[in-house]
C-alpha cells in the first residue's frame, strides 16, 4: 500500500525544501521505492537540491498529457523525480479542478510507489492546503522563532478548518540540542492546543548543521553521504518517526484512492 507524505511550512526559509529530499533519500535509504514531486510550481528548486535536471514537468502531464512514467526523472538512490517546474507561470495559479487532476493522474505510479513525497508551497495558499490535504501524512517545518509559530499556527488553522486535517507531524529545524527541538514542539503545542482540536506528532529535529548548509550549495543532499554523521543520523530518525504518526482520513480528492 502506497503511503502519501506532504512536507509543509508556514513560511519560506526553514529549511522545507531540503528536509522533503533529504527525507525521500532516507526512505530510499531503507529501502523503500520513493518519488519525489515539487508541487511548488513556478518557485520549484528540488531539483536543485537533488542536482537532477529534468527534461520534463508536471506542466507535460497537465497540458500535453504526457504519461506520468514518462515525466519521472531519475535520482539518487532510486529516487524518482517529479518537478513542477520554475518560473511556469501557467501553473501557479491552477484552477482548484486541475489540481484535483493531477492528483488523480499520479494513481498509475501506486504500484511502483511505496511512499510519495509532496514538497508543497510553503505558507497556506489553496495550492498548498488542496496538496496538503490529499495525503495520509503531513509533516510541518518549525523553527524557533515567532514568526515560524505564527505562519505554522495559521497553516494549521487553515487545513484543519478547510480541509478538515487532524493529524500533523512536526519537525523542529535547525536546532542545537535534542532538549532544544523538544522544547520549541513543546512551546508550539501549547499554543495550538489552546485553540484548535487537532494532533500535533512530535518527530524530531534537524540541528543547525555547516554541513547541511554546504550540501545545498553543492547540489550534494546529506543523506547521500555514506558516513555516519549526526545529520544523518537525525534524518534516520525522522524518517523512521513519521511512519508511526496517525494517518489522516482525507474527506476530498487523494492520492491512490
Amino acid at each position: 500500500m502506497t503511503i502519501s507524505i506532504a512536507v509543509a511550512s508556514g513560511k519560506g526559509g526553514v529549511g522545507k525544501t531540503s528536509i522533503a529530499v533529504n527525507l525521500s533519500l532516507t526512505l530510499s535509504r531503507l529501502g523503500s521505492r520513493v518519488v519525489l514531486f515539487d508541487a511548488d510550481f513556478g518557485l520549484a528548486n528540488s531539483h536543485i537540491l537533488l542536482g537532477v535536471n529534468p527534461t520534463k514537468t508536471a506542466q507535460d502531464i497537465l497540458v500535453s498529457k504526457t504519461p506520468v512514467q514518462e515525466v519521472l526523472a531519475p535520482g539518487p538512490l532510486g529516487l524518482k523525480f517529479l518537478s513542477g517546474g520554475s518560473g511556469l507561470t501557467e501553473l501557479l495559479n491552477l484552477e482548484v479542478k486541475a489540481r484535483y487532476e493531477l492528483i488523480r493522474t499520479l494513481d498509475v505510479i501506486q504500484e511502483s510507489t511505496d511512499v510519495l513525497v509532496v514538497d508543497v508551497p510553503a505558507g497556506a495558499s489553496d495550492s498548498s492546503i488542496t496538496f496538503s490535504s490529499a495525503v495520509d501524512k503531513l509533516v510541518l517545518i518549525l523553527v524557533g522563532e515567532p514568526t515560524s509559530f505564527m505562519d505554522a499556527y495559521t497553516f494549521i488553522k487553515a487545513a484543519n478548518l478547510e480541509a478538515g486535517v487532524e493529524n500533523f507531524s512536526i519537525i523542529v529545524n535547525m536546532v542545537e540540542s535534542d532538549a532544544q527541538g523538544l522544547q520549541h514542539f513543546t512551546k508550539f503545542q501549547n499554543i495550538v492546543s489552546r485553540f484548535l482540536n487537532v494532533k500535533l506528532s512530535y518527530c524530531g529535529h534537524i540541528p543547525f548543521s555547516q554541513r547541511i548548509r554546504n550540501s545545498v550549495v553543492e547540489r550534494k543532499p546529506i543523506m547521500l553521504t555514506k558516513q555516519d554523521t549526526a545529520e544523518t543520523r537525525a534524518f534516520m530518525a525522522v524518517a523512521k518517526s513519521i511512519q508511526s504518526t496517525p494517518k489522516n482520513e482525507p474527506k476530498g480528492v487523494t492520492f491512490f484512492k
